[in-house]
């Protein structure tokens, strides 16, 4: 058996009595260890191994740094086009830079601010069975989601306008705006909400819109003094309209009532086979002059259309076209 000894560095096997090492040259002693590379670049260089500094590309989305020749940025999942990204090295500007930790106890790095800061918010889009699926990153003033040429694209979802909404920052706040799509933006109501005439809200697959009460209310005769013969009128507070796929009008409801229950079973308007409504979902309810939306804690909640923008908190679920999304706010 061959005795002798094993560098540090680079654990090459040398004669016993050798003083340093005959493949990378650092000192060899039977007492003192020789210094370990500072970095993995430092070791890199004394084996001899040639080795470049990674160079990066800026994510057009949210502005991270993202390693040349990535497809996906991956830190909002944002595809990248490297020919017309925003090169650089890694010691780029762009990129987080450590400065000295100085009396720092923990003995870590700190970074400097930079582009992390803007991504106040997310969304995430939930998939048909509940889970969560892509987010997208909101780091910028604006973004704009649509079916083509928008930073959040849904280009499957027929649904969806080219251009349908704007999430941005103002005063501190994120505020979404419907860039006057035809199908509309809608906000998970959290309780009970005031809505007007002509407003419309979704149960489920239905969507309904609630209307002032028919003006001719009571029995008119003709030019010739003949009253119209059929069922006779009732008072009517307000009506619930469904509105159908396509923009037609199908079920009409009268509400002889002030307040109109909406569920699956036993309420005054019912859906029996709408798996998605609960079986006491939402009320409508006229008190006075003012029409109050209420959702009934059902499981998929009750959803409003915004009249131009509202503003958002953490944990609203927002529903536009075909897609259901929660924001996330930092």
């Amino acid at each position: 058996m061959d005795v002798g000894l094993v560098c540090d560095s680079c654990s090459t096997f040398n004669k016993m009595g050798a003083k340093s090492c005959s493949r990378c040259g650092d000192s060899l002693s039977l007492d003192m260890p020789s210094a370990a590379p500072t970095t993995f670049e430092d070791g890199l260089t004394r084996l001899g191994i040639p080795h470049t500094e990674p160079r990066y590309v800026t994510c057009p989305t949210c502005r991270s740094d993202v390693v040349y020749g990535h497809t996906y940025c991956g830190h909002c999942g944002s595809p990248i086009d490297a020919g017309t990204g925003d090169e650089g090295s890694a010691a780029d500007s762009s990129a987080p830079v450590a400065v000295n930790a100085g009396q720092n106890q923990s003995g870590r790095s700190t970074m400097f601010f930079g582009a992390m800061q803007g991504a106040r918010a997310k969304l995430v889009v939930i998939k048909g069975d509940g889970m969560d699926g892509v987010s997208f990153t909101l780091a910028g003033d604006e973004h704009l989601v649509g079916r083509s040429d928008t930073p959040i694209l849904f280009g499957d979802d027929s649904f969806i306008s080219p251009l349908h909404a704007n999430f941005y920052y103002n005063s501190g706040n994120l505020i979404v705006r419907d860039e006057n799509s035809t199908n509309g933006v809608y906000i998970r109501i959290r309780s009970s909400v005031q809505i007007r005439f002509s407003d419309r809200f979704l149960v489920g697959e239905q969507v309904l819109e609630v209307r002032s009460p028919p003006k001719n209310q009571g029995p008119e005769a003709m030019a010739d003094g003949t009253y119209f013969f059929a069922s006779p009128p009732h008072p009517t507070h307000f009506r619930i309209v469904q509105a159908l796929l396509g923009g037609a009008s199908g079920m009409v409801y009268h509400a002889r009532k002030p307040a109109v229950n909406i569920g699956r079973e036993g309420n005054d308007i019912n859906f029996p086979d709408d798996p998605f409504i609960s079986g006491q979902h939402a009320q409508v309810s006229l008190e006075g002059n003012q029409l109050t939306l209420t959702d009934l804690d059902s499981k998929n909640g009750t959803f409003q259309r915004i009249n131009g923008e509202h503003v958002l908190q953490h944990g609203d679920y927002v529903f536009m076209g075909q897609q259901l999304l929660r924001v996330e706010i930092v």
